[in-house]
């Protein structure tokens, strides 16, 4: 949970009595007040044998303090007994074991800390992978060794690498090193050693990274021939056999969640329409039990979207290996040798493949790991609505599910002429209607605004409300007309909800609103809020039939005998004699002609022709040749002829 230095959104101060014109502490200060703040809180904790992690602490201390019934005012300097009550606030709100708000903020801080979308937590996973390998590849790659005994114990080295990388057995067993062996030694005999220590850090550990997976290849090729495969589990089969077993936990545990949920719904109406009841049975917390098993509900349907992606591509890995295995077959058959060429992208397509099916192993057991211990954080429910209870409050009450409720006013549609200023959108005018993501988490804000914090789900159907780049959705056509008239007033006040139950910060997401309160695992999601919808219409375009103009030779003629009787045409023409006649429009009429004098050449004579030429320079130097001295003497001589003389 990310937790702005500014948690408080103003300065601390120890002093008693502050001086009203006290300048603000600085934020490295005050981020060390607030520390010892939340340091203090978890002492005080630990010390009632409640143990609490600083995270789940920070939240605690923000919600104490937006909750405006607590007195803590944003815009002033906290003194000495304002941190000794938010102290005793904070330890008291955490140490209530029957508080179902309590149990959803635990809830929501341990998703948080633990859940990570699937590309993050391949890439972690990887990254620990290498790191924990780091240390025999470096005793590999920075070996020097010459005598007999150490490259056989580097070979041994390599051996152990290759079993680590590719996780198909341990190296301890010989079973298996023997086989690891054998297949190493037929792509990379011991003799090539002396090569490879030749070679470059960067070349030896993209050759290690390369010969792992032809030799995973190979294992995995002999154990489908049956004739190796020792120590190798078959993990397509045990991901066929543990997704659906894990699927059909959650959705037996999302159902019931759901059950719960719609009977709490039930409940919360009848206390709607009947305040007697209502004050009866405020000490009973149902608002606070139904966001708590909504949360739960949420992050269950997260847990099961990734667990739904990873059987998808489970199914489509396992086509995968037996098509390349077959593949494998078909290439060596029983040949004697095959060409490296030929096998090696196979091998190495295997190994790809199996380390896609290592990888979703340990992701679906992460995520069961999830799901287990998200459980204990609905232990309030069963002691504070037993089934007594929820019969005795559902006496006379129809209970209604999500999908009733959508059911019951998918015709109740919104009136488009009713609007001229906003903007609603339509399924079936809105390519990206399903993908938009809807403010409160798809719950329509009318009815949470108006009615204490009840949770009804939006339906799409009747239309959503664009509104500031935002999307909304609503129970019903006159929830969404009442919200329309005024969507700032009823955002304000879901806003206030929030401050008095900080839980709902994350369930309806409203971090928007709360920015130092954003959950660590959707500080990089920001881009999902920027998904825009494409309006649809009809329309029509009309191009020419040929745009460019045509290219066709009308006079060219491909047969021959068309052109002979052509040029015969023409030889006759040559000895006919051409005759004129008058018609209607040439009658009475003359030939006009005009007679021009077209121009002349014309030129300039003058008195005298003449010209000059200047005279070459003719200069030459005698004597560099030398002579019978050592010292040579040269003489210049000038012959260039005067001016005159040319």
């Amino acid at each position: 949970m990310t937790l702005s230095p500014s948690l408080l959104s103003a300065s601390v101060s120890t002093d008693p009595d502050p001086h009203p014109s006290q300048a603000k502490m600085p934020p490295t200060q005050a981020e060390s007040v607030i520390k010892n703040i939340i340091r203090e809180i978890g002492q005080e904790c630990a010390a009632h044998g409640e143990i609490v992690s600083e995270t789940l602490v920070a939240f605690m201390v923000k919600a104490i303090v937006l909750d405006p019934s607590n007195g803590f005012h944003m815009d002033r300097t906290l003194i000495k007994s304002d941190v000794q009550k938010l102290v005793k606030l904070c330890v008291t709100r955490l140490l209530d074991n029957k508080n179902p708000s309590l149990d959803t903020i635990k809830m929501q801080v341990y998703f948080d800390m633990n859940y990570t979308s699937r590309e993050e937590f391949l890439q972690e996973h990887h990254r620990v992978l290498e790191s924990r390998l780091g240390t025999i590849s470096r005793e590999i790659t920075d070996n020097r060794s010459c005598a007999r005994e150490e490259l056989e114990s580097l070979y041994r080295k390599i051996v152990s690498y290759v079993l680590l990388r590719s996780g198909l057995g341990s190296p301890t067993d010989i079973k298996i090193v023997r086989e690891a062996t054998a297949a190493l030694q037929s792509v990379f005999p011991q003799a090539e050693l002396g090569t490879f220590l030749t070679l470059s850090k960067k070349d030896k550990e993209r050759q290690l990274k390369e010969l792992t997976m032809i030799v995973t290849g190979i294992r995995l090729f002999n154990r489908d021939c049956g004739k190796g495969g020792e120590g190798i589990d078959d993990l397509p089969a045990i991901l066929h056999e543990a997704i659906p077993g894990t699927t059909q936990h959650i959705d037996n545990q999302l159902q019931i969640a759901q059950d719960l949920a719609f009977r709490y719904t039930a409940i919360l109406e009848k206390l709607i329409q009947n305040p007697l009841m209502s004050q009866e049975l405020q000490s009973y917390m149902l608002k606070e039990a139904l966001f708590n098993i909504r949360q739960y509900e949420i992050f269950l349907q997260i847990i099961l979207s990734d667990i739904i992606t990873c059987a998808q591509e489970v199914e489509m890995m396992t086509q995968q290996l037996a098509a390349q295995l077959e593949q494998l077959k078909m290439t060596v058959k029983s040949k004697t040798a095959v060409p490296t060429s030929q096998v090696f992208p196979v091998f190495i397509a295997l190994s790809n493949l199996w380390t896609n099916f290592q990888d979703e192993t340990v992701l679906l057991s992460v995520l069961s790991n999830l799901t287990m211990h998200l459980e204990p954080f609905l232990g309030t429910h069963e002691q504070l609505f037993p089934e007594k209870v929820l019969k005795d409050l559902l006496d006379g009450v129809t209970v209604k599910s999500d999908v009733y409720r959508i059911k019951e006013h998918i015709e109740d549609k919104v009136q488009f002429p009713d609007f001229r200023k906003l903007e609603w959108l339509f399924p079936e005018t809105t390519a990206n209607f399903d993908k938009l993501i809807i403010q409160y988490r798809g719950f329509c804000g009318y009815t949470f605004a108006t009615k204490d914090g009840l949770l009804l789900p939006g339906n799409p159907a009747i239309g959503i409300l664009k509104y500031k780049e935002k999307y909304y959705t609503f129970n019903t056509r006159d929830a969404a007309y009442s919200f329309s008239e005024n969507p700032e007033r009823y955002i304000d006040l879901i806003t206030e909800q929030a401050k008095k139950n900080a839980e709902l910060i994350q369930l309806l997401e409203l971090h928007h609103q709360f920015e130092t309160l954003i959950p660590y695992s959707q500080v990089k999601d920001v881009d999902k809020y920027y998904i825009k919808p494409i309006t649809k219409c009809e329309s029509s375009t009309q191009t020419d039939t040929h745009i460019l103009p045509p290219t066709i030779v009308r006079s060219y003629e491909w047969n021959e005998w068309e052109l002979r009787r052509r040029a015969i045409q023409l030889a006759n023409l040559r000895q006919k004699v051409t005759h004129s006649m008058q018609t209607d429009l040439s009658h009475m009429r003359r030939d006009n002609c005009s007679q021009v004098y077209p121009s002349k050449d014309a030129s300039t004579q003058s008195k005298q022709e003449s010209s000059t030429c200047v005279p070459r320079p003719q200069i030459f130097i005698a004597g560099i040749r030398g002579g019978q001295s050592k010292t040579t003497h040269g003489v210049k001589v000038n012959l260039t002829r005067a001016i005159d003389e040319t």
